[in-house]
């Protein structure tokens, strides 16, 4: 991973196509919310497979927890929706068939020459892109178990949510007037 890759650093903005053709930004798909993001081989590989079919066991959770979660995966289109299927996934997988992400971030998985994949990452995102946690999954047990990321998704909740404890002093004044630090924090403009 590239050296200024790291926690509390500003994660690149890639943009790339969705399992439906259609362009996406990675700042479009989090919005003001926290996100998980994986960096797959993609579909050819049985521990990619593992975590997604775990991810996509988690996702109920995390869709009510107000956390998105996106893939990028070297795979081209007809794979991206063929990985996304076969787990059952119901978020947004991106293709990166032209390996920017792997090459932009220094990630090219050299040992797998056949496939040209990037080592697989998995990050927990501040809102903002802004990197909180990194795991490098090359290989299977460096990757986080969903207890891990909800004790990472808590710890980045409670820092950037303002109205995280509701006993906070202010907060109930606040929310009678203009709900600046309730979420979805629309007056104060995050």
């Amino acid at each position: 991973m590239r050296a200024d890759i790291v926690p509390g650093a500003r994660f690149p903005d890639f943009e790339l196509t969705d399992h439906t053709r259609t362009r996406r930004r990675l700042s479009e798909l989090q919005g003001i919310d926290p996100m998980i993001l994986i960096l797959s081989r993609g579909h050819y590989c049985p521990k990619d497979h593992q975590q997604h079919l775990e991810l996509a066991a988690f996702y109920p959770k995390i869709a009510v927890s107000y956390t998105k979660i996106v893939t990028i995966s070297t795979d081209n289109i007809l794979e991206t929706n063929e990985f996304r299927d076969a787990v059952g996934a119901q978020w947004t997988f991106l293709s990166d068939s032209g390996r920017k992400v792997q090459q932009e971030l220094d990630i090219q998985e050299y040992t797998d020459p056949h496939h040209n994949p990037m080592i697989p990452h998995t990050l927990v995102l501040e809102p903002g892109l802004v990197v909180y946690k990194i795991y490098n999954g090359y290989w299977f047990w460096g990757r986080p178990s969903p207890e891990e990321l909800r004790q990472d998704l808590r710890a980045v909740m409670q820092k950037v949510r303002p109205d995280w404890d509701l006993s906070k002093p202010g907060l109930h004044e606040n929310f009678e007037g203009d709900k600046s630090l309730h979420y979805p924090y629309k007056a104060a403009g995050k």
